[in-house]
This record gives structure tokens, sequence and C-alpha cells, in this order.
């Protein structure tokens, strides 16, 4: 049993001193045998637990899932702090330091008048903290590990600013119509099929761009109803004492239409 004081209500120093418990020699097996690589994917999927929480608008949810990416923080903070490279008042002071740099005008003396002005400060302060002389640095500084739909949509944006960018969605939307024929060579034998299969998913992120739609929310939302037509295939199927892996193609289609016409 290790010295820790019980206590009805902690605070982020106990989390800081429960994970060094747990880090110790004589600590937890598990959390001892963890490096970044190990624990990566979870803090990817407590982050997309963290935006499920502000999509329900369930406030202790939320509470709770905040809690599970701060654990992951510090998991990977303590890491490092054991091998005598950074601590948590060093991450601490790292985005403290971002935040006064990239807000000149609430920490100095700039003056704005607009909130998209702030932003295109924010993004000119960005490149000079990052050292990013080009612009093609400031595309290749996008996270290669985001969401292939996010990371399509910031390296248009990041282009847009410089001018490369269609005028209006139509320009976007006639863009598909190529790539789409595109895919259809490639499929016929001429051409790379990942490839063109690649460029049509990115214009259409590129019409979503432009008619200010999230591509990931978008996409998210027509898995969330192709489950709820599925449901209720399955409850059609169920109603005629079926499973619809009973059914043939023909039989689902017409399943799928009337729960779609129900919807």
């Amino acid at each position: 049993m290790v010295d820790f004081q019980q206590k009805d209500k902690y605070d982020f120093e106990d989390l800081l001193r429960i994970m060094e418990i747990l880090r110790a020699p004589d600590g937890c097996m598990w959390d001892r045998e963890q490096d970044h690589q190990s624990i990566r994917r979870n803090f990817i999927e407590e982050t997309y637990e963290v935006c499920e929480a502000i999509d329900e608008q369930d406030a202790e949810h939320l509470k709770e899932e905040l809690g599970d990416v701060l654990l992951q923080v510090v998991f990977h903070t303590q890491m490092e702090k054991e091998k005598g490279v950074f601590d948590i008042g060093d991450v601490a002071d790292g985005v403290c330091k971002k935040l006064i740099f990239r807000h000149p005008h609430i920490f100095g003396s700039v003056e704005v008048g607009s909130s998209e002005e702030i932003l295109r400060n924010w993004d000119a302060l960005k490149r000079v903290e990052k050292h990013q002389e080009t612009d093609t640095s400031a595309l290749d500084s996008v996270a290669r590990s985001l969401p292939g739909l996010i990371r399509a949509e910031k390296l248009q944006k990041k282009a847009a600013k410089v001018g490369f960018d269609w005028e209006n969605v139509q320009g976007a939307f006639d863009k598909v119509g190529e790539e789409t024929t595109e895919l259809q060579q490639a499929m016929d034998g001429n051409g790379d099929v990942e490839e063109e299969l690649g460029d049509l998913l990115f214009a259409v992120v590129n019409v979503a761009r432009h008619l200010k739609v999230d591509p990931e929310r978008a996409l998210e939302k027509t898995c969330d109803k192709f489950i709820s037509r599925f449901a209720s295939m399955e409850r059609q199927a169920r109603a005629e004492d079926k499973t619809l892996s009973d059914l043939p193609l023909e039989a689902l289609d017409a399943l799928w239409n009337k729960a779609k016409e129900t919807e």
C-alpha cells in the first residue's frame, strides 16, 4: 500500500502524484510498460469521446471525458519527466507563451477590428513562430495523423489564403464530375484506382468547404443515418420472422427504400 492521502476531492497536483506513483518502479506493471507509441491511439480515442460528449450537450459526460484527455496529457508528460526532458510546468509554460505571442491585441499594442483580423494575425504569427518561410511549409505543417477529411480541408484552406482556390462552389462541384470520370476510367483499367478515388474525395471536400459544411460532421451524420435505416430494415425483417441475411439483395433494397420513405 503506497503512502497516499485519500480525499473527498482531488486536484491537479494529486493527478500528477498519482501518475508518478503508477509509473514508479514499485507501481503498476501495466503503466510502467507503456511508452508514447503504445498509448498513442488512446489519446485519439479519448479526444473523439470528448467530441461525442460535446455533441450530446451532456456536461457531466463532458467533464468525465475531459478528465480522460487530461490523463493522457499527464501520462505522456510523466514519461518525459522521467527522462529529464520536460515536465508539466514546461508544458504549461510553452502554451502560455504561445497564447501571449499570438494575442498581441490583448497582451501587446496591436489593434484589431474583427475576429477575421484576429485569425489573420494568428496565422501570420503562427508562421513566424514555426519558422514557416514558404507557403509549402505551411501546408506541410498540417498533421498527417489527422483524419483524411479534416486534413484535406485544412490543406485547402491554407492554399486558398494565397489565392489558389475556385471562384465559387460551381467550379469545385464541376471538379467532382471530372474526378468521377477519371475514377471510372481507372476502374476500367486506365489509371490508378486508389489515386483517382483519393482525388475524388479531395474534390468532394472542396465542395463542402465552399458550402461551409464540415465534411467530417456531414459524414458522421450520414453514418448515423445509415445505422438508423439499417435498424429499420432489421425490424421490418423480424416482423416477418426473418433475418437480413435470409433475404436476397432485391428484398434488402426494398426494405431500405421503405426505411428511407418512413424516416
